[in-house]
């Protein structure tokens, strides 16, 4: 499949985001460069020095809140690509409103409960959707540990072990290994597997 018929299947497919953060913005990022048609991201919280070692943010950018600037980036990267950005933090009630007309769904939270709840409101409010989550990206090496899980509808990227820490952060090679990841997930489901 050449990059024009790629860019052609996915102009009218959208893809919801849940988390701005490490995961979120890359990910977008990887689908903004492919030519998606749109994404709806959503996150509520501001962008820290501390984030721009795993997040695709900039230093001008600190203090400003995650999902419209990581529009304006996603902008700045492909102009055709429409971005519903929300600053909110999500809870099943607003994760059906903002979601329901996307065709494929990533999970990018931090918190193991924020994952746990994103994964149950999509299983049984959108039976027929996929989520793409990340589990497992914490600290640096172990590439070949890192993986993609299916189960039915869900898909699970990361070593699921490696959880971040004070001691054990997430840094850029291995988020953006997994985020990436994520991403090619999506165009799996969006364009089928290839080769």
């Amino acid at each position: 499949m050449k990059f024009s018929e790629v860019k052609s299947a996915l102009k009218n497919k959208t893809v919801g985001i849940a988390g701005c953060g490490g995961l979120g913005s890359n990910c977008a990022v990887a689908l903004a460069r492919v030519g998606i048609g749109k994404v709806v991201i959503a996150d509520f919280d501001v962008i820290e020095e501390n984030n721009l070692n795993r997040q695709y943010f900039f230093f001008d950018q600190i203090g400003k809140y995650k999902a419209p600037t990581l529009k304006e980036n996603l902008i700045r990267i492909n102009p055709n690509v429409l971005v519903d950005d929300h600053v909110i933090k999500l809870s099943p009630k607003e994760i059906v409103a903002l979601y329901k007309d996307c065709d494929v769904i990533v999970e990018a939270f931090d918190k193991a409960e924020m994952k746990e709840m994103i994964v149950e409101t999509v299983l049984s409010e959108f039976p027929q959707k996929q989520i793409v989550c990340g589990v497992g990206l914490a600290g640096w090496g172990g590439n070949n540990l890192i993986k993609t899980e299916q189960y039915r509808k869900l898909y699970i990227v990361g070593d699921r072990a490696s959880e971040t820490s004070e001691n054990d952060p997430p840094l850029a090679p291995r988020v953006g290994i997994v985020s990436n990841m994520m991403a090619n997930v999506v165009l799996e489901i969006l364009l089928g597997k290839d080769k």
